[in-house]
């Protein structure tokens, strides 16, 4: 037999070209998978092309590392053959990895099949050396290289299919694995190799038409490198493109989640918004049309929640309604729903076994609003309006239901509020007709429906005139003169109150002005101011506008505030009151003793004048304790050095009587009536010299 022996450079080679066709075959793998449809074949075919490339290079420069005492060469067609069996195994493995499942029963068979071809890949490329005698193998050797071909291919189908995912750590955990399958493989290739026996009078045909193996081996390297690199190399920007799509489908993913949930829910509480909420009403009313059941619509208003977000500003407002937020959601179950539609109203889709069960419910609401809210170191307090309409009997489609429960929302504001209605159907008169009496009030700045009314103030007892007290008038297109006790508290549920405030204010200022030029300088001017606008954050902007508008002198101008809304919230009253008096203006506590002062507050209050609410004056003749309270009244004034006003005179007896006391300015149905400034002018010049002759 010849003495064969090996190149150990090309071994080393065919060793790395093992290596790297295994890499890139778990690389393909990872591509294989991760791709569909067209994309997913023609990695397929490109990766059977590019591994059996590299499986037959490792297997034909191991073979021309093999060295014989005689000339070699490869005949070219069976050279060919050798490399289209390897690649036709290549994409039979690649095929197997790809499936979503190898169980043991599919990895054996494929195992085998594989190891086969690799071996007819390797016994034909030996081949193609054309030997003659041919070539003898030891049956011992030649059935080990098959058996470890066999083994090899096990071992790299279960590797590719388990390392296929692009998982963390998954680049070393190739790199280890394919150091194993490239080791295994070059062990077959020299295990067939060792199988061959060559005969001392061997001569090799293919040397003479074949193809010489020194610029083969070159050639293969060169080739085999190439297309391993390129192969790799378009895997890996494939795998970071996909990548970069992942992210940006995840990123646009998130981006249609956050856009959902701002178009489904509300930006500040995270509720679920108007649009959401009718959606879910339209579902309940289906489920409990189909199981004959009932659920509650709930409308709840926040009281007293403008008057804190003016004063305290948007911000404390806004944390403030994520606060109430938190506590209605506290209450209900996880299968009822919490809405806000904006502002301070919320919504709750409440199920019940039974239409009573909404009592409950309403109970705990009402309670859990009324506790005390902490909020950047204020103490706050609202209450909770909410009116109740139940499914099926308050009615049985969305547009009833809504109604209904806010008809009821608002029965139970003009009951007192903080509490709670079921719906009635005369409820719904009195929503239509307060919906146009809103409506009208709307228009009724633009069309200049408004008009103030003027009643004097005298002194006591000289009964000099000392000034007026406007008093609000709207002249309504159908309705025709309409008091104040008809439209304000109308006013202030919407909030028109602080624009028709505005506009009274600024009337009276001109009117008193043209007074002032027409000689009467020693004149004030009274004006009430609501809560909200005494609440409202530009109120001292207004009034020093509003002087300098009409350049009347801040002494002729007196603003009063009710002795409940001075007390609200006293720390801040007494700022925004001293801010007021700063200005020069004067400053009226109205209706005083009908509220729950505080002395100590009272005496810090930086006021001119207390005047005394009619209550007292009306029922001076019963004899009854009002006297007294006029009495202490008056006494207690005197020692704050405040002005006493009675307001509401109506008879002569109460005259003498708030004369007798001490009051220093009366006014009331008895001296003069509220009137147009025309007639008032003409009444008061009538009315200098005496208090006693009613108008």
């Amino acid at each position: 037999m010849l003495s064969a022996s090996y190149d150990s450079l090309l071994v080393a080679v065919s060793l790395l070209v093992a290596v790297l066709a295994s890499y890139t075959a778990l690389d393909m793998t990872e591509r294989i998978n991760s791709t569909r449809d067209y994309a997913g074949r023609s990695w397929l075919i490109g990766g059977a092309v590019a591994m059996g490339i590299g499986i037959w290079s490792m297997h034909f420069v191991g073979m021309l590392a093999f060295r014989l005492p005689i000339d070699l060469g490869y005949d070219p067609w069976i050279t060919f053959l050798s490399l289209l069996i390897a690649v036709a195994v290549s994409g039979f493995a690649l095929w197997i990895v790809s499936r979503p499942e190898l169980p043991l029963r599919r990895l054996f068979k494929s195992a085998l099949a594989m190891g086969l071809g690799i071996a007819a890949m390797h016994y034909t490329g030996m081949a193609a050396m054309l030997m003659n005698p041919g070539i003898h193998y030891n049956p011992w050797w030649f059935a080990a290289s098959i058996m470890i071909a066999v083994g090899a291919s096990a071992a790299a189908l279960w590797i590719a299919f388990h390392l296929r995912k692009n998982t963390p750590h998954v680049k070393f955990a190739r790199a280890g694995a394919a150091v194993v399958m490239g080791i295994a493989i070059v062990g077959m290739h020299y295990s067939g190799m060792a199988a061959a026996n060559f005969p001392d009078d061997s001569i090799c045909l293919a040397v003479r038409d074949g193809v010489s193996p020194g610029w083969l081996a070159i050639l293969i390297i060169v080739v085999t490198l190439a297309v391993l690199t390129i192969a790799l190399l378009t895997s890996l920007l494939d795998a970071r493109l996909e990548s970069r799509t992942a992210k940006l489908a995840r990123s646009l993913a998130e981006a249609n989640e956050e856009l959902t949930q701002l178009v489904l829910h509300d930006n500040l509480t995270k509720l679920p918004n108007r649009t959401l909420l009718e959606d879910r009403l339209n579902q309940a009313i289906n489920k409990a049309s189909r199981e004959q059941g009932h659920f509650a619509l709930m409308f709840c208003d926040l009281d007293g929640f403008k008057a804190i977000n003016d004063s305290l500003g948007h911000h404390v407002g806004d944390l403030l309604l994520v606060e109430v937020a938190k506590r209605i959601c506290s209450v209900m179950r996880a299968q009822d729903t919490v809405a806000r539609l904006g502002g301070d109203e919320f919504v709750m889709l409440v199920e019940l076994k039974e239409p009573n069960d909404a009592m409950t419910i309403a109970d705990k609401l009402v309670n859990i609003v009324n506790e005390s809210f902490h909020v950047q170191k204020h103490d706050l307090r609202v209450s909770a309006s909410i009116g109740i309409a139940i499914y099926p009997e308050d009615g049985n489609n969305r547009h009833d239901l809504v109604v209904n429960a806010d008809a009821a929302m608002y029965h139970t504001k003009r009951a007192g509020r903080n509490g709670y209605h079921f719906f009635e159907a005369s409820m719904n008169v009195n929503a239509h007709n307060q919906l146009q009496w809103l409506q009208d009030l709307r228009m009724a700045l633009e069309r200049k429906e408004f008009l103030l009314h003027y009643q004097p103030k005298f002194n006591s007892p000289s009964g000099q005139v000392l000034g007026a007290e406007a008093l609000l008038r709207w002249q309504h297109p159908t309705h025709g003169l309409v008091g104040p006790d008809e439209f304000i508290g109308l006013a202030e549920r919407s909030g028109l109150i602080v624009p028709i405030g505005e506009w009274v204010l600024n009337e009276a200022c001109r009117q008193m002005k043209v007074w002032f030029d027409m000689g009467h300088e020693d004149w004030t001017i009274a004006v009430n101011l609501s809560a909200l606008q005494f609440a409202h954050a530009d109120l001292i902007d207004l009034v020093k506008d509003t002087l300098s508008r009409h350049g009347l002198p801040a002494r002729c101008l007196t603003l009063e505030v009710t002795e409940s809304t001075a007390m609200h919230d006293a720390e801040n009253s007494l700022k925004t009151l001293q801010k007021i008096s700063d200005l020069g203006v004067d400053i009226s506590i109205d209706d005083f003793g009908t509220g729950y002062s505080s002395l100590l507050y009272l005496k810090r209050l930086p006021a001119n004048e207390l005047k005394i609410d009619r209550g007292f004056i009306r029922d001076l003749a019963d004899g009854n304790d009002d006297a007294a309270i006029i009495s202490a009244i008056v006494a207690l004034g005197r020692t704050l050095n405040l002005r006493i006003v009675a307001e509401g005179v109506e008879t002569t007896k109460q005259q003498d009587f708030l004369t007798s006391v001490g009051c220093d300015a009366l006014q009331g149905y008895l001296m003069g009536r509220p009137m147009t400034p025309e007639k008032f002018l003409e009444a008061t010049s009538n009315l200098q010299n005496s208090v006693v002759q009613p108008l």
